[in-house]
């Protein structure tokens, strides 16, 4: 099997790196599968105090491989060991972050993006809708101002993600940006941080509990649709899809 999650550590920080660069780190079944087995090992190695996740290339993640797609479930479920892991998941961006791709940064407990990244809701120009990533990006994130981006799927840069709630800052050098966070996660006691994080997610597992079979359904559904064949063949495609006027 192709190794599509890098991992490394330095002091008690495992960084996890989504590492399929040619496909720009589409949520292909794999690579969630992978993902999600990362994060297991993390979440019960004594010696990792905080997770850390990124990616090699210029995307972060385009969101769902269409040729390989994970099941919505298995989806649903590597977003909710996210949110549950008992240690802080940081996400570190660099470069473009689309679709399902905001539903793992959305999941994630901080996040830090240099200026150079772009953020685009992708999924209504292909005729699905965010669905199974509406679980943490919701809760997390202002309603208002985030209908714009769901419903037109326009690109937005990385101060509107931080007004929306997506990000907690943005900088020219994301690893200067992170620097104080992460060591404040170091000199702070294990136990402590895992109940700060409970305290914090409450909600968001809320709308897992309340919602995630409900939302799986929609995906499954809307991804079976002719309007998602028309939208996902037109995008493979580079062409407009059918609906476009």
């Amino acid at each position: 099997m192709t190794t599509l999650i890098a991992r490394t550590r330095t002091r008690a920080v495992e960084t996890l790196s989504l590492d399929s660069p040619d496909t720009r780190n589409a949520l292909s079944a794999d690579l969630v599968g992978q993902l999600a087995a990362a994060l297991a090992r993390s979440a019960k190695d004594p010696d990792v105090r905080a997770v850390v996740l990124t990616h090699t290339g210029t995307t972060f993640c385009a969101g769902a491989d269409l040729r390989d797609p994970p099941h919505p479930e298995a989806l649903v479920g590597v977003l909710r060991q996210i949110v549950e892991l008992p240690k802080p998941v940081v996400a570190r961006i660099t470069g473009h972050v689309r679709a399902g791709g905001l539903g793992l940064l959305a999941a994630c407990d901080l996040a830090a993006a240099s200026t150079a990244a772009t953020f685009a809701f992708t999924e209504v120009r292909i005729g699905v809708a965010p669905a199974v990533i509406s679980l943490p990006v919701l809760p997390r994130t202002d309603p208002r101002a985030l209908a714009r981006y769901y419903l037109t799927g326009e690109r937005f840069d990385p101060p509107e993600a931080v007004r929306l709630g997506l990000l907690t800052t943005a900088a020219d050098d994301v690893d200067d940006a992170l620097a104080p966070m992460l060591d404040g996660l170091r000199r702070s006691a294990p136990q402590a941080l895992a109940e700060a994080k409970r305290l914090l997610t409450a909600r968001v597992l809320e709308t897992f509990d309340r919602d995630a079979a409900e939302l799986s359904a929609l995906s499954a559904r809307l991804f079976s649709s002719d309007q998602a064949r028309e939208g996902m063949t037109a995008f493979l495609e580079r062409r407009d899809a059918a609906w476009v006027v």
